[in-house]
């Protein structure tokens, strides 16, 4: 009987669509003010407290951010197992500090697996790559810093490409690397990498120029932790 009243009148007559229209919005007004209404007043009717409606808002903001949080995760995962990987780009785990302060240890990012095929590293560019010891069998992550033909050293700390000081902004001042290197020339085929924390990184002062079979990919984002989602 409740839904049929409102659809007819008190004499039975069907209501107009004006009419109908008149009524639902005043339903939905009623229904929105009954509920704004209960959030300021308790079940006795009394109002409640300044203590009690801001714990009652910071409940409703931390239901926000969680759920706000499971979507990321889903549209992260979804994105790089389900998504992109199958198109060339694939996640990979920062294993060491040889990164810091770019990336730390346990940050993950994607890195771009076909764009070495169309053209060669340039100087800056984060890669990914095997390791040149063929009983290592860890992907490792270093700085583009020479590539074929430079002349690479390092006096002082202070890298040189070519004679020329490198202005590098990126590095790790908290530990800052003092010794020198080289020079060397970086031969065709190969690039130069070192890591952005050079006091703690085993790179190519160590292991030498690195062969460019040996990459994997650019590392072009980070989507871990979210706090530090971006481009690279």
């Amino acid at each position: 009987m409740a839904e049929e009243s409102f659809y007819y009148g008190e004499e039975g007559k069907p209501k107009s669509r004006r009419e109908l229209r008149r009524e639902r919005r005043k339903k939905a007004a009623d229904s929105s003010e009954t509920v704004e209404e209960s959030f300021y007043y308790g079940e006795e009717g009394k109002p409640k407290s300044r203590r009690e409606l801001q714990q009652e808002r910071r409940k409703k903001k931390r239901k926000a951010g969680l759920a706000e949080l499971v979507l990321t995760i889903v549209v992260a995962f979804a994105l790089v197992f389900g998504v992109v990987r199958p198109f060339g780009v694939e996640a990979y785990r920062i294993p060491s500090e040889s990164m810091v302060p770019t990336l730390e240890v346990g940050d993950r990012v994607l890195a771009n697996k076909f764009i070495y095929r169309f053209t060669e590293p340039d100087k800056g560019d984060i890669v990914v790559f095997d390791s040149v010891d063929e009983n290592d069998d860890q992907t490792l992550i270093k700085r583009v810093v020479g590539t074929a033909g430079d002349e690479v050293q390092v006096q002082g700390g202070v890298l040189y490409v070519n004679d020329e000081p490198q202005e590098e902004t990126y590095l790790n001042e908290e530990t800052p690397f003092a010794g020198s290197y080289g020079p060397i020339e970086v031969p065709d085929g190969n690039v130069f990498v070192m890591g952005d924390n050079r006091g703690n990184s085993a790179d190519s002062r160590v292991f030498g120029p690195l062969p460019l079979e040996n990459l994997r990919g650019e590392a072009f984002a980070r989507f871990w932790p979210f706090g530090k989602i971006g481009g690279l």
